[in-house]
């Protein structure tokens, strides 16, 4: 059996980690050619001394002389910086290409690798969001796989294995609801960061917590979806699934309709990506109906958490304003994290930033790159503005 010669881009993070956990359990599959990380150093360093990569990058320029000296006694070659990580990707021997990025930081690095002819697996969803459009043209252009990884694209696609997918009526994108799921806008006026980042099924980094908080992640899926398998947006509902067991669900011409069903345990989809088209037996938590004798379906209350609507909104006028929406909540969702701006404010500071920035309908990279900056820049303004006119709860 040939082994599959992986990047892992993102390494260190919660997906990367759960990655080479899955790695690790198949030495006999896999074998790593390229590790990156933003700015932890510290396993980066321990990750590459075990895996023995071809080459690491650490984004973080400063943390250079750090990682380069504890690797001095290996061959694996050492670069910094975010060129670095579109250069690397493009090398020789690798197969596949694990996007684990967190946020727009993943488009560049994984244009880079489609051109260079690499299968994608895709775990940062932020790379159809800002720019799926081109990215789609692509992977049709150069014809490479695109293997999604969220737990809910991943039940998608295994949905339609083997289904012609004109017959799609309908995708069904379950939702957890988050920590806050049935409370009202006076609770939520008041939460603090630690509050939201208790998430009651997963455990997942700080960032993609919140944003299951302000079901913004759920909205982000929903453009991801829509790139992903060619649907209209008229095609593409959430529901709220609290149990977290039905990852979501394909609706047919027929009316029949599909379920994937697993543990809350994103090792699975992983596993999935890597390993497509098999399936490999593993010894993951299976499964049981007895333990989960009820599952629930509500609507989302899209008044109260009004990130998921702000993405469908983004999705239908479509160009760039999915980018702005995209940069807008990074920006928010980073001074959330530090306490500087409170849970409602997120919304209408994206909104605002939406508003602020021109539409443009059919952006080149470029013009993405561009669009990603200045709402940078607009929505870190209103964030300014925003301490002087409401409570922020520490």
């Amino acid at each position: 059996m040939k082994k599959k010669q992986l990047a892992i881009l993102g390494a260190t993070g919660s997906i990367g980690t759960q990655a080479l956990e899955v790695v690790r359990a198949n030495p006999d599959r896999f074998v790593i050619q390229v590790l990156t990380a933003a700015a932890n150093a510290e396993l980066l360093i321990q990750q590459a001394l075990e895996f023995r990569p071809r080459a690491v990058v650490i984004a973080d320029e400063r943390k250079y002389a750090e990682v380069k000296k504890a690797l001095a006694g290996t061959s694996t070659a050492v670069l910094a910086g975010n060129a670095a990580l579109e250069e690397v990707v493009q090398g020789d021997g690798i197969d596949l290409v694990l996007t684990a990025l967190v946020g727009s930081a993943g488009l560049r690095p994984t244009v880079a690798a489609i051109r260079a002819g690499k299968d994608i697996a895709l775990a940062n969803k932020e790379t159809l969001v800002v720019a799926g459009q081109l990215v789609m043209a692509l992977v049709e252009k150069h014809g490479v796989n695109l293997l999604p990884v969220d737990s809910e694209h991943s039940a998608i696609f295994q949905c339609l294995v083997g289904e012609d997918s004109n017959s799609v009526e309908k995708i069904y994108l379950t939702a957890s609801g988050g920590p806050f799921r049935g409370k009202s806008r006076e609770y939520l006026a008041t939460v603090s960061h630690e509050q939201a980042l208790r998430h009651p099924n997963w455990v997942m980094g700080a960032k993609i917590t919140i944003d299951s908080a302000t079901l913004m992640n759920k909205g982000l899926e929903v453009i991801e979806a829509k790139w992903l398998f060619g649907l209209d947006i008229r095609q593409i509902d959430v529901v709220v699934h609290p149990q977290s067991i039905v990852h979501s669900l394909v609706q047919f011409a027929d009316g029949s309709i599909k379920a994937q069903l697993g543990l809350p345990d994103m090792r699975l989809p992983i596993q999935y990506a890597l390993m497509y088209p098999e399936r490999v037996k593993n010894s993951f938590k299976r499964f049981s109906f007895i333990a989960y004798p009820e599952f629930t379906f509500e609507q989302p209350d899209r008044q109260t958490f009004r990130n998921l609507a702000l993405a469908y909104h983004a999705m239908e006028r479509g160009g760039n304003v999915p980018c702005i929406l995209n940069a807008a909540n990074e920006v928010v969702v980073a001074e959330f994290l530090k306490g500087k701006v409170g849970f409602l404010q997120m919304s209408d500071i994206i909104e605002e930033t939406m508003q602020a920035v021109d539409h443009l309908p059919l952006p080149s990279l470029d013009d993405y790159m561009a669009t990603d900056s200045k709402s940078r820049e607009i929505a870190t303004a209103l964030v300014t503005k925003s301490k002087n006119l409401y409570h922020i709860v520490k």
